[in-house]
């Protein structure tokens, strides 16, 4: 499937005449009552980004409801708050995509994080998910009063990519074993959900995306990855990525805080992270969404920091 394919947002199927009034009628009276707040993180430009939905009350509602509204809101996650102590900053959080459940998304973290601080004031915060707990510390930038929020994942790890892994990845994404960069071999990292990462040899590559939606969804689903992790090496310190995520409904995630913070696993299992460092990774430019992308990783500390900002949509 190729990239115009897809909207900005990277969700399939956008629907014309009187079947897009529907939907859009539709997806207004979801989120009028759910309050869903629409959010762009990774970004300082609602036009940028990785656009997520935020409810922040969703005591009232059932899986099969916020799995409707996710799909009515149409981004390729949406934040929910379940349960909640706002005098000790502490809420239960659920994510799901268009079409399942997703035990962890960083950007949606993310946007709710902002969010919250935008309506309680910067602090820490800490989001009780279906991975564990995730500490957050938001601030607001006195250069631009641009609130930015820093996850903190659960334990990273990465492993190499077994055989059968590469060999059904490479034949659904169309590349081969020329396109990759031999320096960093292919691995299946962990940041609280799995993501096959695979090094592109150049720019071009990793530019040219047109893969076989419906083929890359079955491999992921059968291997348990949440998206693909495509990247680029411009420099020890800044990375290039691409997203596919077929399993969620999106072709394309255009920036991807759980990823990111599963390739801060990626480079500590393959030595290159020996102090701690900071890696940016810049994610979204191929499908016209820019985002920005900060990880924080050390030698000795499983866990990796993602940094990044939020602004409203709209």
């Amino acid at each position: 499937m190729s990239s115009d394919a897809y909207d900005k947002n990277g969700v399939i199927g956008t629907s014309a005449g009187a079947e897009g009034a529907e939907r859009a009628e539709g997806t207004e009276r979801a989120e009028g009552a759910a309050g869903v707040l629409r959010y762009s993180a990774f970004t300082d430009d609602p036009a940028g980004g990785n656009p997520a939905g935020v409810v922040l009350d969703a005591s009232a509602l059932d899986d099969a409801a916020m799995l409707a509204i996710a799909a009515e809101v149409g981004y390729s996650e949406t934040a929910f708050v379940t349960a909640g102590d706002a005098s000790a900053r502490r809420f239960r959080v659920r994510y799901f995509s268009p079409l399942a459940e997703v035990a962890f998304c960083g950007h949606a973290t993310v946007a709710l994080a902002v969010a919250l601080a935008e309506r309680m004031g910067a602090g820490d915060l800490l989001f009780d998910t279906p991975v564990g707990e995730i500490p957050v510390v938001t601030a607001i930038d006195p250069a631009d009063g641009m609130a930015r929020a820093t996850l903190t994942s659960v334990p990273a790890h990465s492993r190499p990519a077994t055989p059968s892994e590469l060999e059904e990845a490479l034949e659904a994404l169309r590349w081969s074993v020329e396109d990759l960069d031999a320096a960093l071999p292919p691995h299946v990292a962990f940041g609280g959900n799995e993501h096959l990462v695979l090094a592109a040899a150049s720019r071009a590559r990793l530019a040219d995306l047109d893969y076989d939606f419906d083929g890359l969804a079955d491999v992921m689903r059968r291997y348990g990855w949440t998206t693909v992790h495509l990247v680029w090496r411009e420099s020890p310190y800044l990375f290039h990525a691409r997203d596919p995520f077929p399993v969620g409904g999106v072709v394309e995630d255009p920036a991807t805080g759980a990823a990111a913070a599963a390739f801060g696993g990626y480079l500590r299992a393959l030595g290159l992270i020996t102090a701690p460092s900071t890696i940016g990774i810049r994610q979204g430019e191929d499908m016209g969404r820019p985002s920005d992308l900060r990880i924080d990783v050390s030698a000795e500390d499983g866990r990796v920091r993602v940094t990044g900002g939020a602004v409203p949509i709209g």
